[in-house]
């Protein structure tokens, strides 16, 4: 889907993610502070909207309309659009969406998108709980589907039709953490994980062991998008919005059908390639959703980087690595960053604009990219967003 102006993204930064102290207001104040820091010729006057990408801020740290309350910690007295966007773990790419149309469309010049999830309460039994509230929780939740459970059943069955192996989901993880080694603000930044250490930690839910699974994690993002011809006000590297899609194809576990075959992801994917123009192959690094180890290879598959089935064969083979077909989660993904839901859209946006930009470490650089692609999935793999973007050349 293109609308009417061009958009760019010229800024962001993000947040420590991780078990923090910080309540949800000060993780707020955090991201905003990281970014008007990381952009000086932006001022609070410039920023004419705000959209904030919240799950849970009701359950997780009791405060709702948290819109203006963002608004408020940060400074910004938005005038044309102020709102929060809520779609569970892509609630972040969500606002960005969001922006982008708003920009998009004239209603909106200079936009603020913030992530901001504080998941981590004195009682983990009530935030697991919470967690629940993503499932049609009269009926899955009631079931126990949550998302390990859920995510398990895939990797069951991607092995049973596919004879993808453990190994495969250890060099997913493997490859992730070791990106996030070199990310300061990834929640295991610290922490080394290789495919035995991988192998010997516990199980969560068969097949899927500790590492194979993102962590509940607390933490914020903020981007800025403006209308194309803005862009040089605030970077001499913009890096364009090109091309967006999004589906849903069902909710309870019921209809969910192919366990393997992610149809909502083909569908976004494919819109969003369609309205920008290129194909899988002309990727140079993607952002995916690893909130398990499974979903990244799947993912590779309904993305078109590989044929069905061949997504275990393609990270051992190294293709999803710098230096391969394309680079995937190069900041370390979920598994190696931590999963704020609603942050985790907004810091891969600004992975893809530190990427364009040169500004990581060279041991993720990608080399010369041109074309990045952002993924999100909600809820049991039933709501896939997408967005494309391009470097300025």
């Amino acid at each position: 889907m293109n609308l009417g102006r061009g958009v760019s993204l010229v800024g962001g930064a993000t947040t420590k993610f991780g078990v923090r102290a910080a309540t949800w207001a000060e993780i707020a104040q955090e991201a905003g502070e990281a970014l008007f820091r990381s952009m000086p010729t932006l001022t609070s006057a410039d920023v004419d909207s705000l959209f904030v990408g919240a799950a849970e801020p009701e359950r997780f740290a009791f405060q709702s309309h948290v819109a203006p309350f963002v608004a408020e910690q940060l400074g910004l007295a938005p005038r044309r659009v102020v709102q929060r966007t809520e779609l569970a773990c892509a609630s972040g790419q969500s606002a960005i969406r969001s922006a982008y149309a708003a920009i998009a469309s004239g209603l909106s010049d200079v936009a603020v998108a913030v992530g901001v999830e504080k998941m981590n309460i004195p009682s983990m039994a009530e935030a697991n709980t919470s967690m629940a509230c993503v499932m049609d929780r009269a009926w899955d939740g009631a079931h126990g589907a949550t998302a390990p459970p859920f995510f398990a059943m895939v990797a069951q069955r991607h092995m049973l039709e596919y004879g993808t192996t453990e190994e495969a989901f250890a060099a997913v993880s493997e490859k992730n953490h070791t990106y996030a080694n070199s990310n300061p603000n990834a929640q295991f930044a610290e922490k080394t994980f290789d495919r035995a250490k991988l192998g010997r930690l516990p199980v969560v839910a068969p097949p899927l062991r500790l590492g194979d699974c993102s962590s509940m994690t607390d933490g914020g993002a903020a981007v800025v998008l403006v209308a194309e011809e803005l862009a040089s006000k605030y970077t001499d590297r913009p890096v364009h919005v090109r091309g967006t899609g999004q589906y849903a194809d069902f909710h309870n576990l019921a209809n969910a059908g192919s366990l393997t075959d992610w149809v909502g992801l083909k569908h976004a994917s494919r819109e969003a390639f369609r309205s920008a123009g290129i194909g899988p192959s002309d990727l140079d690094f993607a952002e995916v959703h690893d909130c398990f180890t499974i979903s990244e290879i799947v993912e590779y598959e309904a993305i078109g980087l590989c044929e069905p089935g061949e997504g275990g064969k393609f990270v051992l083979d190294g293709r999803s690595s710098i230096g391969g077909d394309v680079a995937v989660n190069t900041r370390g993904g979920l598994l190696g960053c931590g999963h704020p839901l609603g942050a985790t859209g907004i810091a891969q946006a600004v992975e893809v604009f530190d990427q364009f930009a040169g500004r990581v470490p060279s041991a993720r650089q990608v080399p010369s990219p041109e074309w990045a692609l952002v993924h999100n999935l909600s809820g049991s793999a039933n709501v896939h967003s997408v967005m494309i973007y391009q470097g300025a050349s």
